[in-house]
C-alpha cells in the first residue's frame, strides 16, 4: 500500500515537473506584445490611439491620417490631432470607438506637409484636461496594395474666371 502511494506521488511530481519544464527553459511569447499592424498605438488620457498611420501621395505633400480612437471614459472627448502647424479636432463618443480616415468615415487630412513614404512623421494627440502624447506615425504611400482607398483627396482647382471684353458706348457730341 505504501509503495502504491509513493509511486503515485513520484508520478504526480514527475508529471508536474515535465509539464511545467518548458516555462523554466523558454521565454514566454505572450510576455512581449508585438504590434502586428502597420500603424502605432498610444494613449492620451482615457482615449486609446490604435493603428495610427499616415497615407500620403507619392510626393509626401498631402496626407490622410488613418487611426481608431477608443474612448474608455464615460464622457465624450474632442481629441486634437496636430501635424506641424495644422490641427484638426475629432469628436470621440463616451465609451465608444471612432474610426478616422477609413471608408465612409470622417477624414483628417493634412496638406502642404513633408512626410515621405517610408519615413516616420510626428503627430501630436491631446484633449482638454489630458496630457498629450506625440507618436512617430509610419508614412505609407497610397500606391501600396490595399491603401488605394485611403489616399488623400486631391484638391479640385477652382475655375479661373476670365473677364470677357465688353464694348462701351462712345459718347457722341
Amino acid at each position: 500500500m505504501k509503495a502504491r502511494v509513493a509511486a503515485s506521488i513520484v508520478l504526480a511530481l514527475g508529471l508536474t515537473v515535465g509539464m511545467s519544464g518548458c516555462t523554466l527553459l523558454t521565454i514566454q511569447d505572450t510576455k512581449y506584445i508585438k504590434e502586428s499592424a502597420n500603424g502605432v498605438n498610444g494613449t492620451v488620457g482615457k482615449v486609446d490611439i490604435r493603428n495610427a498611420l499616415m497615407i500620403t501621395n507619392t510626393k509626401g505633400t498631402e496626407g490622410n491620417l488613418v487611426v481608431t480612437f477608443v474612448n474608455n471614459d464615460d464622457k465624450p472627448h474632442y481629441v486634437a490631432v496636430q501635424h506641424g502647424s495644422k490641427t484638426h479636432s475629432v469628436s470621440v463618443p463616451a465609451m465608444g470607438v471612432k474610426k478616422i480616415g477609413a471608408e465612409g468615415g470622417i477624414r483628417v487630412e493634412f496638406a502642404g506637409i513633408d512626410a515621405k513614404p517610408g519615413s516616420l512623421t510626428d503627430v501630436y494627440f491631446t484633449y482638454p484636461g489630458a496630457t498629450g502624447t506625440q507618436l512617430q506615425v509610419p508614412v505609407l504611400a497610397s500606391t501600396f496594395p490595399g491603401f488605394e482607398d485611403y489616399a488623400p483627396s486631391t484638391p479640385v482647382p477652382l475655375p479661373t474666371v476670365v473677364p470677357e471684353p465688353t464694348t462701351t458706348a462712345t459718347p457722341t457730341p
